[in-house]
């Protein structure tokens, strides 16, 4: 008695036949692999992009630190797909409040430094050309750099001189210098802010923009210069605040909290009407709001799946009435029903294993293009990766069963007759 053809012996055979069949109804499919590899090219591509936007929002706040955090007049809004946090109006923080808040924050508290943000449109010319009027404008002191975790590459910073009196120097991002320098050393050189020159004294290392924290296309002067270049009567600053570390975190809140009460003369019985935000709850904030677009992508792929393995399960019922006399040989030849069965499935499934593997390396791709664009760094995320394909092979399954519980019925004379 001869014995039963190991499993993986089968396995090959299955393969063979299904894709001998595939190189058979060549155009169809084609048109079904592209089916799929859409549907999986658009759920591996935005969970790319946002897998990538994730990690550039973890990275830009881990430079900021663990342990630091920021006063200003209200919390964050941060809004994705419509939903979001409204934070509380509060009345602004004065120049005069944010530098009594700093001038009587002690080491034990934090270091504490005073920023703005002048405008985001700003447009910088030299002797070598101009930027685009996306330039973003910030006015600082001279301990913004540390706080904010800011790395000078060339020169150096603001001294505090520069900051007091608001002399005509500045600090500049990397596409700064790449767009009005090109290849040329930047310090000493003068630019123009909105018709105003100033000297460059230092460039910063690269931090990214992706969310637009960074300081790569942005230029940084004294708060009293960029006051005197953008003028504007309701402004409000923000103190950012370095603690000792991060286990003394909650103490340096605390006492953050109420010396800035004292700074705005609010009584024991009147709430806060400031803010204080710690750099991770934003981080995580924008992270969470993120699951809400792997959902969509969820959505999107889930129906272009649903309507590829329709598409899939309409090929196979085809391709067992066109190989009807097939079927019927080889039943007569003692080939049995799961036999047959299982030649109609394993070419459902290889199908759909193309096109998932065709719309994975699709979804990389473009993913990370659009990674790229908003500042962040290449990733394979394998573990939707993984999903995509079980996903596809779970398709295969479906849309293949029927076909081929159809062909294993068939019956070998009937079959042999079909014209």
């Amino acid at each position: 008695m001869k014995s039963p053809r190991p499993k993986n012996a089968l396995l090959r055979a299955y393969l063979s036949m299904a894709l001998e069949s595939i190189r058979a109804q060549m155009l169809r499919t084609v048109l079904t692999v592209l089916i799929i590899a859409f549907g999986i090219m658009a759920l591996v591509g935005i969970l790319t992009s946002t897998d990538a936007l994730a990690g550039s929002i973890e990275r830009q706040f881990a430079l900021m630190g663990s342990h630091t955090f920021t006063v200003q007049n209200r919390g964050p809004q941060i809004w994705i797909n419509g939903r979001g946090t409204q934070s509380k109006p509060n009345p602004i923080v004065t120049l005069d409040q944010a530098e009594e808040f700093r001038n009587r924050l002690t080491p034990e508290v934090g270091l504490g430094s005073i920023s703005f943000w002048a405008t985001g449109t700003a447009e910088l010319k030299s002797a070598y050309g101009k930027t685009n009027p996306n330039v973003r404008v910030w006015g600082i002191d001279e301990r913004y750099f540390e706080t904010g975790g800011y790395e000078v590459e060339k020169g150096r910073g603001l001294s505090v001189y520069e900051v007091d009196r608001g002399t005509p120097v500045a600090v500049v991002g990397k596409d700064v210098v790449s767009k009005l320098f090109k290849s040329r050393d930047p310090l000493g050189k003068t630019l123009k802010v909105a018709g105003r020159p100033v000297l460059i004294v230092g460039v910063l290392s690269s931090k990214g923009d992706g969310i637009g924290m960074g300081g790569d296309n942005a230029i940084f002067l004294s708060y009293k210069l960029a006051n005197a270049i953008f003028p504007y009567p309701g402004r409000t600053y923000s103190i950012s605040v370095m603690a000792p570390d991060a286990n003394t975190i909650e103490t340096s809140v605390a006492e953050a909290t109420a010396l800035m009460r004292a700074v705005r003369r609010l009584s024991p019985r009147k709430e806060e009407n400031f803010a204080i935000t710690r750099s991770n709850q934003i981080s995580e904030k924008l992270i969470e709001d993120l699951k809400v677009v792997n959902l969509i992508a969820f959505f999107i792929g889930g129906i272009t799946l649903l309507g590829s393995s329709i598409a899939l399960m309409n090929i196979m019922l085809v391709s067992v009435t066109e190989r009807t006399r097939e079927i019927g040989t080889r039943k007569a030849m003692g080939a049995r029903s799961e036999a047959i069965r299982y030649q109609f499935l394993t070419e459902a499934v290889v199908i759909c294993q193309i096109g998932g593997l065709v719309g994975a390396v699709l979804g990389i791709a473009i993913g990370n293009g659009v990674a790229a664009m908003v500042g962040g760094q290449f990733t394979i995320p394998w573990n939707w990766l993984g999903v995509s394909l079980i996903l596809c092979f779970g398709v295969g399954l479906a849309s293949g069963l029927y076909p081929a519980l159809k062909a294993s019925k068939l019956d070998p004379i009937e079959a042999l007759r079909y014209e």
